[in-house]
């Protein structure tokens, strides 16, 4: 990549490129496949737009495959995140590998970029553990199930990192719902006026369960969050390309101490909140439609061709979808039903009498129930 377009020369200059003051979202890639002129602007880099098309299509098959596997009943719930995949690939690939990331329940692309394997996701959706990966392994917390209180932690271990004296970029993940909620306006806050280095990345998806924005709020997230004073940026959150520059851009100014930032890359939710809601409840189909012709991959996926990528490298990654299917699948089901003891042994990080005795109270219990006492 040109570094003329690819690397920040200074807070001032590349905040008057890509922040909220525009009169609309940075974009580089039309949902026609066509150049902006701030994509004509931007040397693109052919191997990351590859990269960014392979790792959207890897997450839209899992969550293909994790939908049929809730219908059959081999998952408990499932929340897709199909439509948000340039929103969640580019802006992972926009942060450094040692930052820490903090998601909610829906960015299931983002793990994967962090190499989350497929049965280290689905195991908590198939009730088998409170969460299926170390933190610590991938800098990549687990998910967050209430709603905005991811936001706090972000804030809180930035907290912990600016003591410490890192200089890691602490990210979290949230939607335009759980912006309407005030641990995320508190995070905001606590982040602003304590100078921490956090980057909030707001995926607005335009519904909160069947909330629209519009019911939600009167002005948009990034100017709320201006408003807290962060430094805001609004961008596509369907062109992959324009949310790996901005994240990067606005990673870059936070790693350098200038301050926390918010990004809102507005997006859509193409499947209901989750596998036990209907969107046809309270969606309009021509909505659905709309963004269909948005579609993230459709869009990288002209920008590849534009670029001479040879037919070879979609038949390729067409076998890998395959065999990822595949993966899932066995993945999915080769996941053991937990052993009820384990919850006793997490009770405390030493042993404790108490727990021992209602473990063995519980065996007790279990044994006289399977002998028909």
């Amino acid at each position: 990549m040109n570094e003329e377009h690819s690397r920040p020369r200074g807070g001032e200059e590349f905040e008057a490129r890509w922040t909220s003051n525009r009169s609309g979202p940075t974009q580089f890639v039309t949902p026609g496949g066509e150049l902006t002129d701030a994509g004509l602007r931007y040397d693109i880099d052919s191997e990351l737009a590859r990269t960014l098309y392979r790792d959207m299509a890897r997450a839209r098959r899992l969550d293909r495959e994790a939908l049929s596997l809730q219908r059959q009943g081999e998952l408990g719930l499932w929340v897709q995140s199909w439509g948000q995949e340039a929103a969640q690939v580019g802006s992972m690939h926009g942060l450094d590998n040692d930052d820490f990331v903090f998601p909610s329940y829906r960015e299931h692309a983002a793990a994967m970029v962090r190499g989350i394997t497929p049965a280290e996701l689905l195991t908590q959706w198939r009730g088998a553990t409170h969460a299926g990966w170390d933190p610590a392994d991938y800098r990549f917390h687990f998910y967050s199930l209430v709603l905005g209180t991811q936001a706090l932690h972000a804030t809180g271990y930035a907290m912990g990192c600016e003591l410490d004296g890192g200089n890691s970029v602490v990210a979290v993940y949230f939607g335009d719902g759980a912006a309407s909620q005030g641990d995320v306006a508190e995070a905001f806050n606590w982040a602003a006026a304590r100078n921490l280095p956090v980057l909030f990345i707001c995926q607005n998806n335009q519904w909160a369960i069947s909330t629209p924005t519009d019911s939600q709020y009167r002005s948009p997230v990034h100017r709320r969050a201006a408003g807290f004073g962060l430094r805001s940026f609004y961008v596509d959150g369907n062109d992959a390309l324009a949310v790996y520059e901005v994240t990067r851009t606005a990673a870059e100014l936070v790693r350098r101490g200038e301050g926390p930032a918010l990004i809102e890359a507005v997006t859509f939710r193409m499947a209901g909140h989750s596998t036990s809601d209907d969107p046809n409840k309270y969606r309009d189909p021509a909505e659905f439609n709309t963004w269909d012709a948005r579609d993230p991959l459709l869009r990288l996926k002209k920008v590849l061709e534009r670029f001479g990528t040879p037919d070879s490298y979609f038949s390729e990654l067409n076998t890998e979808l395959e065999a990822l299917a595949i993966e899932v699948r066995t993945e999915c089901r080769a996941i053991e039903a937990p052993d009820f003891d384990m919850s006793f042994a997490h009770a405390y990080a030493e042993p404790h009498a108490l727990v021992d005795l209602e473990r063995r109270a519980r065996r007790d219990f279990a044994e006289s129930m399977s002998a028909g006492v």
